[in-house]
């Protein structure tokens, strides 16, 4: 039986936010691995204009909205994928593997 898409059901904002975090989380100059596997980021990225940068990607500031709303780290926090919503973020080994589905959607590489 196939897993089932986004069995914690989190709205759009939150999936955004997540699968944003978890390029960062890839990032061995933004990101710290823990050998439990959880990652904790070292900063979030700003909007600059009308988009940011999120590693070797450039994403609409507007998909990116989540990173400055507390709610959204709190929902996160509830559901198990990252730890105590505040900074600095640290995503759960289930925030590093929870499937998005958006990982392809909107993230274009820079060209800057």
């Amino acid at each position: 039986m196939a897993a089932k898409k986004n069995p914690l059901k989190l709205n759009k904002l939150q999936l955004r936010t997540l699968v944003l975090a978890q390029v960062i989380g890839r990032d061995e100059r933004q990101a710290v691995q823990h050998p439990n596997g959880d990652v904790t980021l070292s900063q979030l990225p700003h909007a600059h204009g009308d988009h940011v940068h999120v590693g070797e990607f450039v994403v609409s500031a507007k998909d990116a909205s989540g990173f400055n709303n507390p709610a959204v780290w709190i929902a996160l926090a509830r559901k198990g994928l990252v730890k105590e919503a505040g900074q600095p973020i640290t995503l759960t080994t289930e925030g590093v593997a929870y499937e998005t589905g958006l990982g392809d959607k909107f993230l274009e590489k820079s060209d800057h």
